[in-house]
């Protein structure tokens, strides 16, 4: 069981092969023979009509299992988690990779302006995209109808990507110096916000087809992203949403996220987009090889000390 969550264990798979189990096991840990100590932090709030179960320390709830049980286990997985976090964003960074993770609800779009970003983005910078759903490859025959290489990974009953399947996943796809790597993660605003997968950036999608108040209700998600793309903006004049209102939410839990509004489908704000991930692009570019260039004249000063003792 995920302690985030609550999710099973089920088989992650990369393009229909398995991961091995003794290598993706550590993300979902079973709560068997654990204390059964009753945490009252859930109480209910009467006077409102309403059962908060998030209140304790852990920030969630699992039965039979106590507060600092639950804090303990989500610490561990984290923990490991973000040890191969690291592994893969020094990977990108020593060759020059922008990489984004793109989350949101069901539904928002998600896929539809991954498939428009990369259909403008072909032949101007070389990319590729990991997939992420709990079952069927069929987001990423939609990415390789583009003409881009893309990687399904399946995650059973898991509810999130993590930076340890993302790690096989790069293997397997044999990603470029100097190019842009795309995550769709699983459509969830919970989980998902608290797996680093080494990416550079966490791009939160919110469609103006749900609620202005999604950014208050899912806080978590919206706090840990650096982006938010308010999509389906072509829908406003049918729809009873208030996307100034919606914006206003998403920076009261961080107040500096950036916002670009648009529509995959209408064109609308795609070029800030795109505008957005090419200069990431130069960026991580012009870090890696500002990083070689240090390495070398640090390497040169090492050469020039160690033949001045020698002489």
């Amino acid at each position: 069981m995920c302690t985030t969550c609550g999710c099973g264990t089920g088989e992650t798979r990369i393009d229909g092969e398995a991961l091995p189990r003794e290598h993706g096991r550590h993300y979902h840990v079973h709560a068997d023979g654990t204390a059964h100590d009753h945490d009252h932090s859930h109480d209910h709030d009467h006077a409102h009509g309403l059962m908060h179960f998030g209140a304790g320390p852990a920030g969630t709830h699992a039965p039979g299992m106590s507060q600092a049980r639950m804090v303990k286990i989500e610490r561990d997985i984290l923990a490991k988690n973000n040890a191969y976090a690291r592994e893969n964003r020094g990977w990108f960074a020593d060759h020059g990779i922008f990489t984004l993770n793109l989350v949101s609800s069901p539904g928002s779009g998600k896929t539809t302006l991954l498939v428009k970003t990369v259909e403008a983005l072909n032949g101007r910078l070389p990319l590729a995209v990991i997939e992420g759903d709990q079952q069927t490859d069929n987001d990423a025959a939609r990415i390789r109808a583009t003409g881009a290489p893309a990687l399904q990974i399946n995650t059973g009953k898991g509810c999130h990507l993590d930076a340890h399947m993302v790690g096989h996943a790069m293997q397997r796809l044999g990603l470029h110096d100097d190019s842009l790597l795309l995550i769709e993660n699983v459509g969830n605003l919970v989980c998902p916000a608290g797996f680093d997968l080494g990416e550079a950036h966490k791009v939160a999608i919110l469609s103006v087809t749900e609620g202005e108040d999604k950014p208050l209700k899912y806080p978590d998600m919206f706090r840990a992203a650096s982006l938010m793309l308010l999509n389906k903006c072509d829908l406003l004049p049918y729809l009873d949403f208030d996307a100034d209102l919606a914006v206003e939410n998403a920076r009261r839990v961080n107040p500096a996220i950036q916002v670009v509004r648009l529509s995959a489908t209408g064109g609308e704000g795609m070029a800030e987009w795109l505008a957005w991930i090419e200069a990431g692009c130069r960026d991580a570019a012009a870090a890696k090889r500002h990083s070689v260039e240090t390495l070398k004249q640090r390497v040169a000063e090492l050469e020039a000390r160690l033949a001045a003792v020698q002489g």
